[in-house]
């Protein structure tokens, strides 16, 4: 079979060089911090282990036909929700179907694959774009090295690289890039057309940005072209016309979106804070780490060629003041708030506030190829950019985030590459040239990598990937499985915050963008818990909630060995069934239910049945003394032990609800309940704590300053939840 042309010709072999460069790179620096799949190391921190990874879970369950619901629904999370804004904001990506090819136990390896592919196309792509924008004969593994510096940028190795679906932006700039390039020149408009599509459907928020910085692109390139201002304008109307058009055909995806964040719950409101310039000029340099600074790390090669542009004699003057420019104001936009509201769609996101940074590496990069495409650097031009480098080394020396390894990579990097360009511009060992460069490259992010690795665990929450407890749990919960007669719940002591999209049934636990308002708002209702903000809710576990959702089996499992705050657990995994109503049933048309503050009587209202005593509670300290009131309806307590004091009918189940509470709790002898509680951010969820009658006694050692609601007591008579129960099911209503 004949070898396509494309691949055959420099600028392919270029694109490929890159493209497996930037790959084995990443590998490298992920072995050298012994992560997963290299090592013991979990990768999967924060929402790579919560979000990601359990969604293209309930992808591999779609393409192999074995998902509850569809693409319009997901009834596995959040005891049923939409699932069209979840598709389109994680799973949209052309790259995301590779999770099909593994095994469903290997979900974690697939999305890594699925990481690798993603950083390597933005190379490659990256690559392609820079030889379209001049073309550079015979120095296409210039081209192949700064394509990859630019996948390997600091926002990607250690931003995206554990949010996958910002990775589709990191390949959506060039190639919208591109799209410009051949609408600014009237060439290929349906490929122009099909590539805005294409970034616009695999992730519409960093194609945003994308969009933002490949029309500085298109302007700079307008502004220096040799055409009449009319043929400028035509430019840039057929670039108009072709987003326009893009945008309008990924409508079916972005449309599904835009509706579920309208009706998200709101989550965190952050106001935007300026990084400190030093911490700033620190990000540029190997071996950094920050979560809320930019991650701007590059390579000292593309750095170096970067400054060098404006020194650069046989750049024509107004092509290197201009971009010179271009790149400037593009990173005094990240630190103005009217300019940082605009990148980030007028909204300062929840998590880092620097997710434009892969624009501004993007320029760095095509700042870098102008300035050797024509001709290789002269010493004026080498000196002047070594310069740049040296300030912004020097600049960064006062930061905190520099490390022991920053300046001896980022030392060595530049020897490295000056020499390089030095043999290069003379013609001889064109080989050692490029092995310098790509070592230098390589070197520097695969520490860069590897340090972030290693940074990330100590600084984020981090999740086991697939082991034997997802399998015995996966196995519980298919054995109980009776969906739709009712459903299944994986469990309260979860892996995840997205537990029943890893390993099967129907429970309440959901974690997404677009958790809805009115989901989080009934669950804060009924007393379940939640982190994040509300955001990712967790499972409701009361026997009354089960009878209210048909939860006719429920998972019961250790608590998660993964999470070192947890105690140890021998508990085997078991599994309880209950009477419940049918699925569905019709409820009295007597209004909307306005739910009260008490968990238990809302409960009851959408049981219908009075099931709960709520009692009198009083609340004392070690010493004896009162706890003060904190408001109306709560006590406030510090660090230390208290006593809960209450009673209850006798045969009752004792439930506490102290959402405010970060302890423990015991009711007598039996085993102490972990609340896990932090207003607001962290909701403790409703517990059980054991069975009881008569005066109650709750011991309470509270970990951190909180509040104990007044009302925190419920007791459960079980007998009436049986006949409430069996009312249901005889009338459906």
């Amino acid at each position: 079979m004949r070898t396509p042309s494309i691949l055959r010709s420099p600028r392919g072999r270029a694109a490929a060089l890159a493209a497996v460069l930037a790959a084995l790179t990443v590998c490298a620096g992920d072995a050298v911090a012994r992560s997963y799949p290299f090592g013991p190391h979990t990768r999967s921190v924060n929402d790579l282990g919560n979000q990601f990874v359990p969604f293209h879970a309930r992808l591999w369950d779609l393409l192999h036909g074995r998902a509850d619901g569809g693409l319009l629904l997901n009834w596995q999370s959040g005891f049923g929700t939409s699932f069209l804004p979840d598709f389109g904001t994680y799973l949209s990506s052309p790259f995301a179907l590779l999770v099909g090819v593994f095994p469903r136990d290997r979900v974690d390896l697939a999305v890594y694959a699925v990481t690798l592919v993603k950083t390597g196309a933005a190379a490659a792509a990256m690559t392609w774009l820079l030889t379209a924008l001049r073309r550079g004969r015979g120095k296409e593994w210039a081209a192949a090295v700064l394509g990859a510096s630019y996948a390997l940028c600091g926002w990607s190795v250690i931003e995206a690289v554990y949010n996958p679906m910002w990775l589709d932006g990191l390949i959506a700039f060039p190639l919208l890039c591109l799209a410009a390039e051949w609408a600014r020149t009237g060439r290929r408009p349906v490929l122009g057309t099909l590539l805005v599509t294409l970034a616009w459907v695999s992730n519409f928020y960093t194609a945003y940005m994308a969009t933002l910085g490949a029309a500085l692109v298109l302007v700079v390139r307008l502004v220096l072209e040799d055409g009449t201002r009319r043929e400028r304008v035509r430019g840039l109307g057929r670039a108009v016309r072709s987003m326009a058009l893009g945008v309008g055909l990924a409508a079916p995806v972005l449309v599904p979106v835009f509706l579920g964040t309208r009706h998200a719950y709101p989550g965190w409101t952050r106001t935007f804070a300026p990084a400190a310039w030093p911490d700033v000029a620190a990000r540029l340099l190997p071996a950094t780490y920050s979560f809320f600074t930019p991650a701007a790390f590059l390579g000292t090669g593309a750095l170096l060629l970067a400054g060098a542009l404006a020194f650069h004699r046989a750049v024509p003057r107004a092509e290197r003041l201009v971009w010179a420019g271009l790149v400037a104001g593009v990173a005094l936009s990240l630190q103005w708030e009217p300019t940082h509201l605009l990148w980030h769609a007028f909204a300062t996101p929840n998590g880092s506030p620097y997710r434009q940074t892969f624009v501004l590496s993007g320029l760095l990069v095509i700042a870098a190829w102008l300035s050797v495409a024509s001709a290789w650097p002269d010493r004026r031009a080498l000196l002047g950019g070594a310069g740049v480098l040296v300030l912004i080394a020097a600049g960064a020396a006062s930061s905190a985030l520099v490390t022991t390894w920053t300046y001896p990579l980022f030392a060595g990097g530049l020897v490295a590459v000056a020499g390089a360009l030095v043999l290069a511009r003379r013609g001889r060992y064109a080989v050692l040239a490029a092995l310098l460069l790509v070592g230098a490259q390589a070197g520097q992010a695969a520490a860069t990598t590897a340090y972030a690795d290693r940074q990330r665990l100590g600084r984020l929450d981090d999740y086991a990937p697939w082991g034997e407890r997802q399998r015995l749990q996966a196995a519980a919960v298919a054995e109980a499985d009776g969906w739709p007669r009712y459903r299944t719940d994986p469990g309260l002591e979860q892996s995840t915050a997205n537990d029943p999209l890893v390993v099967g049934g129907q429970g309440g636990a959901y974690y997404s963008s677009h958790t809805p308002d009115v989901l989080t708002r009934t669950f804060l209702a009924l007393g379940a818990g939640w982190t994040s903000n509300g955001r990712a809710l967790h499972d409701l576990d009361s026997p009354v909630t089960d009878a209210v959702f048909s939860v006719g089996a429920r998972v019961h499992m250790p608590r998660d060995p993964h999470q070192g705050w947890n105690r140890p657990d021998a508990r085997p995994v078991s599994v309880t069934r209950a009477e419940v109503p049918p699925l569905v049933t019709v409820r009295p048309g007597n209004g909307i239910v306005r739910y009260g503050r008490s968990p238990f009587r809302n409960q009851e209202k959408l049981l219908g049945a009075s099931v709960y005593t709520v009692p009198t509670t009083a609340l004392r300290a070690a010493d004896g003394s009162g706890a003060p009131d904190a408001g109306a309806y709560d006590y406030a307590v510090r660090p230390g032990t208290y006593t809960l004091r209450a009673a209850c009918p006798a045969g009752s189940e004792v439930y506490l609800w102290a959402p405010d509470l970060f302890g423990r709790a015991r009711l007598g002898t039996a085993e102490e309940a972990d609340f896990r509680g932090e207003l607001p951010g962290r909701r403790a969820e409703l517990r059980k704590l054991g069975d009881g009658g008569g005066a109650l006694a709750v011991t309470l050692r509270v970990a951190r300053p909180g509040t104990v609601p007044h009302e925190a007591v419920g007791c459960l008579d079980r007998a009436r939840l049986a006949d409430a129960v069996a009312g249901l099911k005889r009338t459906g209503a």
